[in-house]
């Protein structure tokens, strides 16, 4: 644990993708003995690491800018130096992201003692370099030897994403002083039970008690102070206060934070030579380098050695063209406004000309095409037999996950007190499919679905879930438009097909759905002719590269592999009440014949959390002019 002392000690370790989609900047990661929060940016240092490099990738980092501002310049690892296991008191185990223990407050587990660290009756002790899992505070007060000092699980959150210590005083007293002490002790007790929290706080001064039950609910919000803005991760409080009802949550809680994350394929651009893909990449570094130095770069900058197959000729050139589109470009200033990264991703997927492989990226497409059983299922299939996939973590929310499509409706909280000239990032390398349904098939679909019952459903249901999630935080209804950011039946088509791909892939390859992630390209205003599907292995480990999923795309065994794909979601064992299910009134789920027996798959495999997901709009399972395949190959 990166922290001035008592506390400079190991605590603990996580892999880099946890820290991007599980416990990321200010988040409560829980540890054997208690739980520590995740410093802000400003407290992470990269300073003395020899193989701190940056993550190249332009266009994330430019909707990053866009996203956090123009301070940001880099997109950088966690902070890792190698060695620990050789010396697990070297200078490794003085390289790690910085937490604080939280929440503070401490219940001993002899005597049920309740205070806080600052108190000065719990103490600290990690003595084993190499378990630091046994890193653990006690009572050092107790009338027995040492008994361990457990966190006091209940914290207060906010909407506005401010996190806070429980006020066990304040609540004990219902807003008052202690009348027998000025600063009373307190005893906490778990009575346990199977209707919640059962939860005893008492004070030992002046005999008051209260169970923490009364702080729970709506009607519990009346019996908490009002929330002080605080952000613990950065050490200050919000300048502008907060109007939210702080809401009682038990360290734990999965909506205790929600990462915001942007993500990018590193792609070339349509048409463009791989030795340009990679000066894009690496812009940043090579532009100010003359062609004289190259001879040096070669042997120095990390950059150039992903060069090595082009001369230094050929490097200028492509360094001079680089520049020339910049200057046609207005000087290489960027527009405002969002970009869109799948766009690029798409162009190269759907590209009759494939581009140059290179070591992050290498496309395929079968000579003869899409094998002729499945010339109605699909209009193109390519493999990717190498995939480089860049993650940022931009910022965070609490007690409500982000909307990808709409932003504005939950507050993103910011990653650093000042304007951070990096974020957090991580990289992965993988292979895929890319499988795109013939369009003229998808055009006909979506003429027959569109006045539907079905689809009717689903809409109101959208309509209904935005309002029920989000009506608490939009001051004036009459500008909500329910319907905005409505993803579209080809959307819904088409995440269904991912879905029964992957769990169909995972069976018969051997890959976890973990292992799997999607990438939906439907259609947009600019471009209603899109519709694809990527399924592709992004784990940091050797599985998703070794080959195994781009074979599936094989003639033989992609037709077996969609043919049972498709004939299993005819059925369910949950049917016919999986079968029958569409979101009706009050409800405002949005999935119909959907669920974890046949179309759930793990909540880092989908990209939309289990949503948009009907059966009936890719097989036949009840009208058949609702499938967009009413006839299963």
């Amino acid at each position: 644990m990166a922290e001035t002392a008592p506390f400079r000690r190991r605590v603990g370790s996580v892999r880099p993708s946890h820290l991007m989609f599980t416990s990321g900047v200010a988040a409560l990661v829980d540890l054997p003995n208690f739980s520590v929060l995740i410093k802000g940016l400003d407290d992470w240092s990269h300073r003395g690491l020899p193989d701190a490099m940056p993550i190249a990738e332009p266009r994330l980092l430019e909707e990053v800018q866009r996203s956090v501002g123009k301070s940001v310049q880099k997109l950088m690892p966690a902070p890792w130096m190698e060695g620990l296991d050789q010396d697990a008191t070297g200078p490794a185990s003085r390289v790690g992201v910085p937490v604080v223990p939280f929440p503070s407050w401490f219940r001993c587990t002899a005597c049920n003692e309740l205070g806080a660290l600052d108190s000065g009756i719990f103490k600290f002790e990690n003595s084993k370099p190499r378990k630091p899992h046994e890193a653990r505070f006690f009572h050092d007060r107790c009338k027995r030897n040492k008994p361990l000092a457990v966190a006091a699980r209940f914290v207060l959150t906010c909407t506005n994403g401010h996190l806070d210590e429980f006020p066990y005083s304040h609540f004990v007293h219902r807003g008052e002083a202690c009348t027998k002490a000025t600063h009373p002790r307190l005893r906490m007790e778990d009575h346990g039970g199977n209707l919640g929290a059962n939860v005893n706080i008492k004070c030992v001064n002046c005999g008051e008690h209260r169970n923490i039950r009364q702080a729970q609910g709506r009607r519990g919000e009346e019996n908490l102070p009002r929330c002080r803005g605080r952000h613990p991760h950065l050490a200050v409080f919000d300048p502008q206060g907060c109007d939210r009802a702080p809401k009682l949550l038990v360290v734990g809680a999965s909506n205790q934070w929600f990462a915001k994350t942007l993500s990018a394929l590193a792609v070339p651009r349509s048409g463009a030579s791989a030795l340009d893909a990679k000066i894009e990449q690496h812009w940043g570094i090579i532009e100010s380098l003359p062609p004289a130095m190259y001879p040096w770069a070669r042997e120095n900058a990390p950059a150039f050695r992903e060069l090595d197959q082009w001369s230094d000729e050929e490097i200028a050139e492509a360094v001079e063209r680089r520049k020339d589109k910049l200057a046609g470009a207005g000087g290489g200033e960027r527009p405002s406004g969002h970009i869109d990264l799948r766009t690029p991703e798409w162009e190269v997927f759907s590209a009759q000309r494939l581009p140059d492989p290179d070591l992050d990226f290498a496309l395929r497409r079968d000579i003869d095409g899409v094998p002729e059983p499945l010339t109605g299922i699909y209009g193109d299939v390519v493999q990717a037999e190498r995939l480089r996939e860049v993650r940022a973590l931009i910022g965070f929310t609490r007690l409500d996950a982000p909307d990808p499509e709409d932003p504005e409706l939950v507050r993103i909280v910011q990653l650093a007190r000042d304007r951070p000239t990096w974020v957090p990032a991580s990289e992965v390398r993988g292979e895929g499919i890319f499988l795109r349904p013939p369009e003229d098939l998808l055009i006909a679909w979506e003429k027959r679905v569109a006045d539907s019952e079905a689809l009717r459903l689903h809409q109101e249901a959208y309509a209904r879930h935005r309002k029920n999630r989000y009506s608490d935080r939009i001051a004036t209804m009459s500008d909500f438009d329910p319907m905005a950011h409505w993803p579209g039946a080809r959307f819904i088509a088409l995440h269904t097909l991912s879905h029964l791909l992957i769990r169909t892939i995972s069976l018969e390859c051997g890959y976890s759905s973990a292992s799997l992630s999607e990438r939906i390209y439907s259609s947009t205003d600019d471009d209603p002719h899109r519709g694809g599907i990527l399924i592709y292995t992004a784990v940091p480990d050797a599985e998703g590269t070794l080959g195994g999923l781009v074979s599936l795309a094989e003639p033989d065994q992609l037709v077996r592999l969609t043919r049972r794909a498709l004939a299993d979601a005819r059925h369910c064992s949950s049917d016919p009440l999986c079968a029958d299910r569409l979101p009706q009134a009050p409800a405002d789920f949005l999935h119909g014949a959907a669920c974890h027996i046949c179309l759930f798959v793990s909540e880092t495999t989908c990209e939309r959390g289990n949503k948009f997901l009907d059966r009936r709009f890719v097989v036949p399972i009840g009208d058949p002019d609702l499938a967009l395949y009413p006839e299963v190959p």
